[in-house]
């Protein structure tokens, strides 16, 4: 039954992926999209016509994969967080990542760095969201030695508070070049510096480890989510668990938006969605939860392009559309479970 479902998710994704390839200003038929794509990758086939090739090779087959990592990467660093902290509502986010990624950011654009698209503003967001996560793990660690969940959480909300307020003081510093962070900050896979192969290539690879390195630590995240205490019953040195996945789960998530900009609400919906359908076991969650979420974020991607053509939604506008009140469903929902558990 379970191996049923997986193959249906994975027949979904495989439809979506074509579906977001194909659909855009030019149509472009499934039969074309492989031809080409056998073209490229194996030499087979006749040659393909020449602008249908770039549509497909050069601008969208590009941004579907890039979309399908950063949503991958997002959901998976959701998983973790949500089992690391025992809580469903967990994320990168929630412990500064963004907010410490925006920081970085206007950094760059403030300081009218050049070539930030290419190399300054992925760089300095990925720089500032690890560096505002070591921050929060290190400033919990000396406030409470067992890392206790509650106070990681506390601590990552008031630095991620305090972070964007130095962001938004910088806005009103340098206003003329707010309008370009906002937009940064709201996601996009428009710009083709964001979309090229290259970027892809550096995204897989850094996806591709982090999914591997969560994956190791499969059997302690199924122990965690009974409780610590289970867990130190169990022999795992919970300090030392904790670390690792939040930094895995950091570095995957400040990876992601510091090509594309912040995107939310993937990192929640996606691992909530796989535990409801696949289960509670992490080395199901983890790759599952990589599929789903990369194939949502696709789906994200085509609404933002397509819906008001030509003009384009930045994509985190339309993930948060659907997550927000995903993330109220989930909220709520705990709420009723645990007044029914009291009584």
């Amino acid at each position: 039954m379970k191996t049923t479902r997986i193959f249906l998710l994975l027949a979904v994704v495989a439809g979506v992926f074509i579906i977001a390839i194909g659909i855009g200003s030019v149509y472009v038929p499934p039969g074309d999209i492989l031809s080409v794509i056998a073209y490229r990758i194996f030499g087979a086939g006749d040659t393909p016509d020449r602008n249908t090739m770039a549509i497909v090779w050069s601008l969208r087959l590009p941004r579907a994969l890039l979309a399908f990592i950063v949503g991958a990467a997002l959901a998976v660093s959701g998983a973790i967080m949500q089992s690391v902290l025992r809580n469903p509502l967990a994320s990168s986010y929630t412990l500064g990542v963004s907010s410490g990624a925006s920081l970085g950011a206007a950094f760059v654009l403030f300081a009218g760095i050049p070539f930030f698209a290419n190399v300054a503003l992925p760089f300095s967001g990925f720089i500032f969201g690890m560096l505002t996560i070591v921050l929060v793990i290190l400033m919990a660690a000396k406030m409470d030695g067992r890392m206790d969940n509650n106070t990681i959480i506390l601590v990552g909300m008031v630095l991620s508070l305090f972070v964007n307020s130095i962001t938004t003081l910088l806005m009103a510093l340098h206003r003329e070049s707010a309008q370009q962070l906002i937009f940064w900050q709201m996601g996009s896979f428009s710009m083709h510096s964001r979309r090229d192969w290259s970027t892809v290539a550096l995204l897989a690879v850094v996806a591709f480890i982090g999914v591997m390195l969560a994956l190791r630590y499969h059997r302690e995240m199924d122990i965690m989510t009974f409780g610590e205490e289970q867990a130190q019953l169990m022999g795992i040195n919970l300090r030392q668990v904790k670390w690792i996945l939040l930094i895995i789960a950091a570095a995957i998530t400040g990876s992601a938006i510091a090509f594309v900009g912040i995107i939310g609400f993937v990192d929640l919906v996606a691992p909530h969605v796989v535990r409801r359908i696949f289960g509670s076991r992490h080395r199901l969650i983890i790759p599952l939860s990589a599929i789903f979420g990369g194939a949502f974020m696709m789906l994200c991607d085509l609404v933002a392009r397509t819906i008001i053509s030509p003009n384009e939604l930045p994509v985190g506008v339309v993930s948060a559309l659907v997550g927000a009140p995903f993330f109220g469903y989930v909220y709520f929902s705990k709420g009723r479970g645990t007044k029914s558990a009291k009584a």
